[in-house]
Order: C-alpha cells, then sequence, then structure tokens
C-alpha cells in the first residue's frame, strides 16, 4: 500500500497520473498547503524541503521498514521501477525517458510556475517578470511541439513517466497561454486527458479541495508564499 501525500497541485497531479494507470492501492493523505500542513513536523520528518507530494511505500520490494519518497520527479522515477511499467522497454527508451523527465523538472515545470505565479499570484504585476516567464514557457512549449512531431508520447509510441511529469504543467493557471502555436502539444495534451485514468485523477481534485479555483485568502498567501 502505498500512502500518497497530496495536494491537487501540478505536481500532485503526476503521481495519481501514475498510480490511477499503474492500478496501484493507494491512501490518499491530503496536505492542504494553503493552511500550512506542509510545515508541520511529521510531514517534514520524510519530505524536508516541506514540499508535496511524497510517499511513503508500506510494501516496498526489499519487504523492509515502510520507505518514504519526496521530489514528484523521484516519486515517478520510483514507482517506475517498483511497477516495471512506464519508463519504457530497453535502456534507450530508458534513456528518452529519463532526460525528457529531468526536462520538466528542470524546466517546464519551474518556468511555468513562475509564469503563473506573477500572472495570477502576486500581489502587484511586475511586467519584466510577465514578460520573462510568457517567453521562456513559450519556447519550452515549441521544443515539446518539435518533440512531438511524428511520436504518440514524448518518448515514442509508448505512454511514460515523461508523459505524466509534463502534462499537468500545460496551462494549469487562471491566465492560460495560447496554444494554437503548437499543434502537436494541442493533440498530444488531448489524448492524455481523454485516458480514462488521468479522468479519475483529476476528479480527485475537487474531492480534496472543493475550493479550487477560488481566490486565495490572506492565510492561504501567507502559508504559500511567506513562509
Amino acid at each position: 500500500m502505498i500512502d500518497l501525500y497530496y495536494w491537487p497541485t501540478p505536481n500532485g497531479h503526476k503521481i495519481t497520473l501514475f498510480l490511477e494507470e499503474a492500478g496501484l492501492p493507494y491512501t490518499l493523505k491530503p496536505v492542504d498547503i494553503g493552511k500550512g500542513d506542509q510545515f508541520q513536523a511529521d510531514f517534514l520528518a520524510f519530505s524536508p524541503n516541506n514540499k508535496m507530494p511524497a510517499i511513503v511505500d508500506r510494501a516496498p520490494a526489499d519487504g523492509g521498514a515502510p520507505l518514504s519518497v519526496f521530489e514528484s520527479g523521484a516519486i515517478l522515477l520510483y514507482l517506475a521501477d517498483k511497477t516495471g511499467r512506464f519508463f519504457g522497454a530497453d535502456v534507450r527508451q530508458k534513456v528518452e525517458v529519463d532526460q525528457w523527465l529531468m526536462w520538466q523538472m528542470a524546466g517546464l515545470g519551474p518556468m511555468t510556475g513562475q509564469y503563473g505565479h506573477f500572472t495570477t499570484y502576486a500581489p502587484e504585476r511586475i511586467d519584466y517578470a510577465v514578460d520573462r516567464y510568457t517567453r521562456e514557457v513559450q519556447r519550452l512549449l515549441g521544443v515539446l511541439d518539435r518533440r512531438l512531431a511524428g511520436r504518440a508520447f514524448i518518448a515514442g509510441d509508448d505512454y511514460t513517466i515523461a508523459d505524466m511529469a509534463a502534462y499537468p504543467w500545460i496551462n494549469p493557471y487562471p491566465t492560460p497561454l495560447d496554444l494554437e502555436p503548437y499543434p502537436e502539444v494541442r493533440r498530444w495534451h488531448a489524448a492524455i486527458a481523454a485516458r480514462p485514468a488521468t479522468v479519475r485523477a483529476y476528479a480527485l481534485a475537487k474531492q480534496v479541495n472543493p475550493d479550487a479555483g477560488k481566490p486565495l485568502t490572506e492565510e492561504q498567501r501567507k502559508q504559500l508564499f511567506g513562509r
């Protein structure tokens, strides 16, 4: 059994996408980041960067004590290794998956996150920051669009953790980017959105956080950006 410490953010969605696709049994442990749950000592004990998601595997492959993993990319790699799924069939495909997973972790996620912060959450508009991160996300979308040309998914014909990592970071904020210039991204994104496991994974968002999409309160801002 996997304990998933989760809140419905793009990084949180990555892990529910995997778990729903793989059919692994898991228990959802909500971490309300607007209330500061991520700073609680019991959570910090296994997620020291005070970020979610994190998991605790109660039945690791070595048969030993429960094993905890933090950082969404590391969790995807761990789960892919545990199940032998969604990481490629041979060494060459694994290299493709691995490098595109790192691309998402180092580029698409952080840059889109900064775009979202300065267009949605910043207390005042800073034109330089909005322009800087808008252009960088557009550049990254162009990289992804070119990569997907002639491929069903990022690493080829098979759906992998590279796709699960990148998918939640396509337009996750109320101020969306125009995807018209990226036809391959739109085609790929629609195909993943239609997967039954994706539908199930995203249905968890409203169950866990019925207030998703509402403006942040001052207390939520303090917990998210002031600590």
